[in-house]
């Protein structure tokens, strides 16, 4: 039988029927847009959010139902805290993107306790002093696949799988269990956390839906779409260009060496857990990818869409020697600098549209060259291909431009968003819809491969970086 997928993402929520033979059918997407009251504060209605998710998932049912189970993928690190009683959240749930604990992460920091603001540990201690300063109210937390999974379940099931729980800051460093130590340090209750499960298996049931189908699959997004892309064994790497750029790839039952990054800027992540065994792998990340391509479109005018993007750079050959440095909200993988901001150099009277177009291209293609970089050094192996999905991952010319830049061959998704794809074999795996890992590699199809041809300056792209590096100091000196 067919899965149902429920995937969350930082703008909306979207429920589609998977079949077994990994087609996407009976799509249904709902907006739910998060709120920004200042600056840094990002925000959202969590009751909202299940209401849309219900709303969808019965409409796909609807149309292509029954199903045998329930994948949920989700935005990572979002938190949620809600009543155990009622299920009322507290307060609006706080989204990844806020930065309104940056200043006790640097508090923590000082005293020996390192945390990033995008985590969910100080955002989980914030609305707790917010919400509930003496700890004795009967609450929970959960990160976005926890509440759906409880909303689902109409409150039977209190889980999280360790994809998502592992980068929340609240895990320990081997992934087996909380870390009672960071707990103490931010006055977090254990009894308000979820059990940590496998990414694949029952987990519940969910109750609210027509037929009670189980809840077998749970993943954060990126881990969701490497599995989509096939990529579950070392080897192959899958970069998705959305907003910003997340390069994913897995290195086996082996935790990395290194804590929280490498020397080359990647960050150890679990890519799931299945029968208690944990597989780990590696993230790499550029801060703004697409969003370059928005600011071409919104805001100076040069395109109409963003698939006009395309059209534009192929009016030119090259870029005449014009470099942009994607460095709109500073630069992550190998080099965290959040001074950093973007750059456009060599310039020329000769300059025209479509230059200025196919260096925003190739400056995304090249920061993903970055990325391969950085983790085949932390990782030490070679990545010998990329699979790509995204926006982006429709762009022609962008595609050959990453194939230039990191000369390696590259194959476009065979649907945009891969994430809906990896909860369902993650719930498949469970219901024997496949047998295995192989199963799901085997279902790889690229809609388009491209090979590498003349490659891109990589010397000249490093001294554009420099010159990109510490245009903001004070915001440069902050790491996490």
């Amino acid at each position: 039988m067919s899965l149902l997928v429920i995937d969350v993402g930082t703008s909306g929520v979207r429920a589609a029927i998977v079949t077994p033979d990994a087609n996407i059918i009976n799509d249904h997407y709902r907006e739910v847009l998060p709120d920004s009251p200042v600056q840094g504060l990002v925000e959202f209605d969590a009751a909202q959010l299940a209401d849309a998710a219900l709303e969808v998932a019965r409409h796909a049912l609807a149309d292509g139902g029954p199903v045998e189970a329930v994948g949920i993928a989700n935005q990572r690190a979002s938190t949620v805290v809600w009543e155990r009683a009622t299920g009322r959240p507290v307060g609006p749930a706080l989204g990844w993107q806020d930065l309104r604990t940056l200043g006790d992460c640097l508090v923590l920091q000082a005293e020996g306790l390192r945390l990033a603001p995008n985590q969910s540990a100080t955002k989980l201690a914030h609305l707790l002093n917010e919400h509930d300063v003496a700890r004795n109210r009967d609450l929970c937390f959960g990160t976005v696949d926890t509440w759906i999974a409880w909303n689902l379940s109409g409150g039977t099931a209190h889980v999280t799988d360790l994809t998502n729980a592992a980068v929340t800051g609240l895990v320990k460093l081997g992934g087996d269990d909380w870390d009672d130590a960071v707990l103490k340090k931010l006055r977090i209750p254990r009894a308000i956390l979820p059990s940590i499960v496998d990414s694949t298996g029952v987990v519940g049931v969910a109750t609210a839906l027509e037929g009670a189908p189980p809840i077998a699959g749970m993943a954060g997004d990126q881990q969701a779409s490497l599995i989509g892309q096939g990529c579950v064994r070392p080897g192959p790497a899958k970069i998705t260009f959305g907003t910003g750029g997340m390069l994913d790839v897995v290195i086996g039952p082996e935790r990395p060496t290194f804590a929280t990054r490498g020397g080359g800027g990647t960050f150890p992540i679990v890519t799931w857990r299945r029968d208690g065994v944990t597989t780990w792998g590696l993230e790499a990340i550029m801060l703004s990818a697409g969003t370059n391509v928005e600011w071409l479109r919104d805001d100076l005018g040069l395109i109409s869409s963003s698939a006009e993007s395309h059209d534009v750079a192929a009016q030119c050959t090259d870029t005449d020697g014009v470099v942009y440095v994607p460095a709109l909200l500073g630069l992550g993988t190998p080099k965290w600098d959040y001074g950093a901001r973007g750059t456009l150099l060599g310039l020329t009277r000769g300059t025209a549209r479509p230059q200025i177009v196919r260096a925003v291209l190739e400056g995304v293609a090249q920061r993903g060259a970055d990325l391969v970089d950085a983790t085949e050094t932390d990782a030490g192996i070679t990545i010998p291909a990329l699979r790509v999905d995204g926006g982006m991952s429709r762009n022609p010319t962008f595609l050959q431009a990453l194939a230039d830049a990191t000369q390696r061959p590259v194959e476009a998704s065979p649907v945009v968003d891969a994430t809906t794809l990896g909860a369902a074999f993650l719930a498949g795996l469970a219901t024997r819809t496949w047998g295995g890992w192989d199963d799901i590699a085997a279902t790889w199809a690229p809609t388009q491969a491209v090979v590498p041809g003349a490659p891109l300056d990589r010397e000249r792209w490093g001294r554009a970086i420099e010159r990109a590096s510490a245009w903001y100091p004070e915001l440069s000196a902050l790491d996490f």
